[in-house]
């Protein structure tokens, strides 16, 4: 390696790779994008002030056999290091990144706040590519956008990222999960893609205890085939602008969302869910239950007529009357 190097110039290519670079205040930030050839990114790195040569670190990162392992990202550089730490940081994939977790159950609306607090992107503009952006349109999502599609995860995006660059990196996480036996359970369920988001979406947000879900999935189910409304609150506190209603109000709010008064599922989905009740949407429980109400600790009491409803809705108020009432 020296001797290679030493045919640059002798003793004064050693120098020029292994002399540290000037610091830098702020730090200055290089893009390797992926499939960028090794001398397109030492002439960024050259132009930047990054390294002194970049014929040095072309011939350095040959030699040591780091060429063809450098790592696509955005890199932020403070200077002070010669070209062995600048390939180091490549190599490694020490790039900038912003980890954000998106829990499940939140809306396009809500996701596009958390995205803004980790401070990734404005939230307006990320609703606005979500429900109508470029992505959305070309996957031809329609009129209600990436909700339902935007895969709960934890995610490692950088700083730089735009709002297209992240709704392409849920969106990936989300279709990943349609395998060939998820659309052969599809087609044995009568549903499509949508239908069985949308369903999804409805048992996230009404189930508390995970393994709850597919007797929930299975009151829905059965309610469906009956022609009988769904009457779930969360449909119709649902409003795709961001605004939660409060379900004393939205029950009787007109909304084509609002399961209290179409005898069908909505539109589109109500909220991104999770693998779970995705799962649940797929293979629901085997039952004749057609109701149920939540206790306290967020388990439910689930009943096959509207008799025995009514009992548990009755007694679960009792209960809490109890304890909420004065103590001798």
């Amino acid at each position: 390696m020296f001797v290679a190097l030493a045919a640059l110039g002798g003793g004064a290519a050693l120098y020029l790779v292994f002399r540290p670079s000037e610091v830098f205040n702020p730090p200055r930030v290089i893009s390797i994008v992926p499939g960028q050839s090794l001398s397109s990114a030492a002439r960024q790195l050259h132009r930047s002030g990054v390294i002194p040569n970049q014929l040095a670190f072309i011939l350095y990162a040959e030699l040591t056999g780091q060429a063809a392992h450098i790592k696509p990202g955005d890199y932020a550089f403070g200077g002070g290091e010669n070209v062995p730490a600048v390939l180091r940081h490549l190599v490694n994939g020490d790039f900038m990144t912003i980890t954000v977790t998106i829990p499940e159950g939140m809306t396009v609306h809500q996701i596009g706040e958390r995205l803004q607090a980790a401070g990734l992107v404005c939230a307006n503009v990320f609703d606005r590519a979500a429900h109508d952006g470029a992505l959305t349109r070309a996957l031809g999502l329609g009129a209600l956008g990436a909700e339902g599609y935007l895969f709960p995860a934890t995610y490692r995006f950088s700083p730089l990222a735009n709002s297209d660059e992240i709704l392409a990196v849920m969106l990936a996480r989300f279709y990943s999960i349609l395998t060939p036996q998820v659309e052969q359970r599809l087609f044995e369920l009568g549903m499509d893609v949508r239908q069985m988001v949308t369903m999804a979406s409805i048992i996230e947000k009404e189930a508390r205890v995970p393994g709850e879900r597919p007797i929930i999935a299975s009151v829905f189910y059965n309610r469906l085939a009956l022609g009988m409304p769904l009457q779930s609150d969360p449909t119709a506190q649902y409003n795709y602008a961001g605004e939660i209603r409060r379900a004393a109000e939205a029950v009787h709010m007109p909304s084509p969302f609002n399961t209290y008064s179409i005898p069908d599922l909505p539109p589109g989905p109500i909220a991104n869910p999770g693998l779970d009740s995705i799962r649940a949407a797929l293979y629901p429980a085997h039952s004749s239950y057609l109701y149920f109400v939540a206790r306290e600790d967020g388990t439910h009491v689930f009943s096959r007529s509207l008799k025995e409803h009514e009992r548990a809705l009755q007694e679960i108020k009792s209960r809490l009357e109890n304890h909420l009432s004065p103590q001798d």
